[in-house]
């Protein structure tokens, strides 16, 4: 008798086991749909002020970083044909002129060099954009939010244009000078300088590579905002789903 009472026991204690361990994965289960439900339905609605300013300080964070770093690298500007650096205008017909007598490897060694000296600088770029994002007003961001498709590019265009130019502009000297563009260039002018009746060529390098460097980031900048305003399947959080899926609607 004290046999079966003990089997009887173990197998009532089975049995609340397995019923607590049945309960356990179907509250689990529970949860996961509802988080799942939490999850699909945050992504809707109007956002709160708080969320829209969140939202594209989000937003212009992931894309001033891909901007910055795709520049950064080497061939960023070089291998990039809307933003590689050509000759100064005023230079312009100088590299036709020496192409034409078959000086083309000089040519090409000062619009190499150029561009090396763009992708030094444009490592220093990320650190102030986002200076400039952790600045933004809620009024700022509402305004990029439903303003044009630009509207981030032209904001960063207003606040940072000139730090951008006063961090950069002893960079790319010192890249100027360590991809030897200066002396490429300065060999470049002394050619076409030497021949008869040409006027000479002066060109302040640094100013010109600095605000042909920040024109590339502002160009790879607004290539990142038209992309999450115009593919949802690059609004990567629920958050950047709701505040630009709400900015679709109120354009719509």
């Amino acid at each position: 008798m004290k046999k079966i009472n003990i089997l009887s026991a173990s197998l009532a204690l089975i049995l609340f086991t397995n019923q607590e361990v049945n309960a356990q994965f179907k509250l689990s289960d529970i949860f996961k749909k509802v988080t799942e439900k939490t999850t699909t339905t945050s992504a809707t609605g109007t956002p709160t002020t708080f969320e829209i300013g969140q939202g594209i300080k989000e937003a212009l964070q992931i894309g001033v970083s891909a901007g910055a770093d795709r520049l950064s690298v080497k061939d960023g500007f070089l291998g990039n044909l809307a933003v590689k650096i050509l000759m100064p205008p005023e230079a312009q017909k100088v590299e036709r002129t020496l192409r034409g007598i078959g000086l083309n490897k000089l040519c090409d060694n000062v619009i190499t060099s150029l561009n090396r000296a763009a992708e030094d600088a444009a490592t220093e770029a990320k650190p102030i954009f986002i200076s400039a994002i952790k600045q933004m007003t809620l009024t700022d961001a509402t305004n990029i939010l439903l303003g044009n498709k630009d509207s981030a590019t032209e904001y960063f265009k207003r606040v940072t244009t000139a730090q951008l130019m006063q961090k950069f502009s002893p960079i790319v000297t010192t890249s100027l000078n360590k991809v030897n563009a200066t002396k490429y260039y300065s060999d470049l002018t002394s050619q076409y300088n030497r021949l008869p009746l040409v006027k000479p060529v002066n060109t302040n390098l640094t100013e010109y590579v600095t605000q042909k460097a920040i024109e590339g980031l502002f160009v790879e900048v607004a290539k990142e905002e038209l992309k999450i305003r115009d593919n949802f399947s690059s609004r990567s959080t629920t958050l950047l789903q709701k505040v630009f899926g709400y900015a679709d609607k109120k354009k719509g």
